[in-house]
């Protein structure tokens, strides 16, 4: 029998597959550094990492809009946004005894129930859920537009709105105050 002509199974992954848990498994170890690391700074730059991660695996899958969306909104600008931030309250760049909690059995505790809960709405809510292959690509910009025009406008407009009102805060509060002012 032709291997070639039997398929990939389950035991036998393509390229794209063993790439795809390569990334993954970086993308995790990069968001973990950035949970536990003790530097502000570090846990940023790690940020940048791992939110590159799913903008490849976004890549892998095919949705290239959406991997590039990823790059734009949330490591070119979330991400330059929080370091701004970081720098504008004047935050320790060295390591700070602030970011350390005694707490952390407790925070392990309700991250593994959020993952679970997460993973169970999510599980349930796609159980019945079949992609149509015949159609367009899912993520294709076309796909993606029709949906985020079809269904999600309003919370994108709130979302824009609320972002809007962060970023007038953050000049606000970063603003000095002259002597004599209150």
């Amino acid at each position: 029998m032709n291997l070639a002509a039997a398929g990939h199974g389950f035991l036998s992954p393509t390229g794209v597959e063993i790439a795809f848990l390569l990334v993954g498994l970086v993308t995790l170890g990069a968001a973990l550094v950035t949970v536990t690391t003790r530097q502000l700074v570090h846990a940023a730059l790690w940020l940048v990492v791992a939110l590159g991660g799913l903008a490849v695996e976004y890549l892998l899958l095919t949705a290239e809009f959406i991997a590039w969306v990823q790059v734009l909104i949330y490591v070119g600008s979330v991400v330059v946004l929080l370091l701004f931030g970081l720098m504008l309250t004047k935050a320790p760049i060295g390591r700070s005894p602030d970011a350390d909690s005694r707490n952390k059995p407790v925070a392990v505790a309700v991250a593994l129930a959020a993952a679970a809960a997460l993973v169970w709405v999510v599980v349930d809510a796609f159980r019945t859920t079949w992609i149509d292959l015949d159609g367009a690509v899912q993520g294709s910009t076309k796909v993606s537009g029709e949906i985020l025009f079809r269904h999600w406008v309003l919370p994108f407009e709130a979302l824009s709105v609320l972002l809007l009102a962060a970023l007038v805060g953050a000049i606000v509060l970063s603003r000095k105050k002259k002597e004599g002012q209150r």
